[in-house]
């Protein structure tokens, strides 16, 4: 096998396409892997990487940050705690400690998330970024090229990709007009950590999400002045309803009865609780929470004492913002506000688009698979799709079972020779 082996930066790698269909450059070190390579280290990441391995299939975990679950660890604030109960959250074949509360906390998650990497012996490749995938027809193989810290490139050869970078891997920074004559800090969510420095200061946040419901609820905890941009349509419905999980009363009441009737009982439910939220100036879309949620992947607000505030007025609701000026907004409806600070809780989206070429799977408008849940999670040419589902953590561990199941046949079916062939003795 010796024909199939080249001398790479003082390295022997395999080289399956062969030096014709293949030409290696001194500055470039190429790697073959047998199984499956995985793009993201996150709990999809690695989710679907202990599923594999608990099929006997090897999978190499390629991720830009220089840790697992990046996301959590370095860009979310730290009151986070889990929105959905723990059974909805855990990842396959490892469930949360029996210790840990309902709601687990940030830093508990992260526990959990280290232990099940180091339980299945998962050891993913940090401080590398892929730059582009592209599968080539020629020679049958996926051909991931990527660069570290310095810039040195490494170019890996596989017959299983896998999309594990997520739905949430770029920030969402939206411009308005006078933004540049502001005068204040305007940070993003993934800069937050707690409204410590804020304290006393007037602090704007755009964006009714979880979070920007929770980054509202945590500066008032520290004597700040929030106030809330709500720009469109939006369910707040509580964390809890009848002793149960929103969420897990919703998938109950789903075995039974359609999904127009579950969405009429839980605004029926939601408007006892928590009374009509269009009097605080939280509007509700004309379709109810579940449908909604399918059709468009929006997310209700589970509400964890953030209207309370806005009933009382610690926490001002405004609409959307026409124009910043400095040290204050102009709202739509003509209101002008005086700001030291603007906070942007307007999420993340998808980079696919950028570095996986020439595919049909995934749209290049929003960087999510074309086919909606349960449908997106296989492409062709041995390509797959995790954590985009919509659906959360609960989502990303169904379609990584699908995934781990899937290539555990091709692997029995193609895989002993193309390990036999990478790994033969020189």
């Amino acid at each position: 096998m010796d024909d199939y082996m080249k001398e790479v930066e003082g390295k022997r790698v395999h080289d399956p396409f062969g030096s014709k269909n293949m030409p290696i450059l001194p500055s470039r070190r190429c790697v073959y892997e047998t199984g499956a390579i995985i793009v993201g280290a996150g709990p999809s990441g690695l989710a679907t990487a202990a599923c594999l391995k608990e099929k006997g299939v090897p999978s190499l975990i390629l991720e830009r940050a220089n840790c697992i679950a990046s996301l959590w660890q370095l860009k979310t604030y730290d009151r986070l705690r889990l929105h959905l109960p723990k059974q909805f959250c855990e990842l396959p074949l490892m469930p949360f400690p029996p210790n840990y509360p309902t709601y687990p906390s940030k830093q508990q998650f992260l526990t959990y998330l280290e232990s099940y990497s180091d339980h299945f012996g998962l050891h993913p490749v940090f401080n590398t970024t892929v730059v582009s995938a592209e599968f080539d027809h020629c020679c049958g193989f996926w051909r991931v090229k990527s660069l570290g810290l310095k810039l040195e490139e490494t170019e890996y050869a596989c017959q299983w990709l896998v999309v594990a970078a997520g739905e949430n891997a770029e920030e969402v920074v939206p411009q308005f007009e006078g933004m540049e004559g502001f005068g204040g800090p305007i940070l993003h969510t993934s800069l937050y950590k707690t409204g410590e420095i804020f304290r006393g200061k007037r602090v704007l946040v755009v964006g009714c999400g979880n979070s920007g419901m929770e980054v509202c609820l945590d500066l008032c905890d520290y004597s700040a002045r929030p106030s809330l941009v709500v720009r469109e349509a939006v369910h707040v419905l509580p964390q809890e309803m009848l002793g149960r999980s929103t969420f897990g009363l919703s998938m109950w009441l789903l075995k039974w009865f359609p999904v127009c009737l579950v969405d009429h009982i839980l605004l029926l439910l939601s408007h006892f609780v928590l009374g009509d939220t269009a009097k605080l100036g939280l509007n509700r879309p004309n379709l109810g929470p579940i449908q909604l949620k399918t059709d468009t992947g929006k997310t209700p607000v589970l509400d964890v004492g953030t209207l309370k505030k806005i009933r009382s007025g610690d926490i001002k609701v405004f609409p959307a913002i026409k124009r910043l000026r400095n040290q204050a907004a102009e709202f739509v409806d003509g209101r002008i506000e005086g700001f030291d600070s603007i906070i942007l809780a307007t999420g993340y989206k998808s980079n696919v688009p950028t570095w996986l070429k020439e595919t049909n799977m995934f749209s290049k408008k929003d960087g999510f698979p074309c086919q909606p849940f349960p449908n997106g999670w296989k492409g062709e040419n041995g390509l797959y799709a995790v954590g985009f589902s919509k659906r959360g953590l609960l989502g990303a561990s169904i379609d990584s079972r699908k995934i781990a199941e899937d290539i555990k046949l091709r692997w029995k079916a193609e895989g002993t020779s193309f390990m036999a062939f990478s790994r033969a003795p020189s």
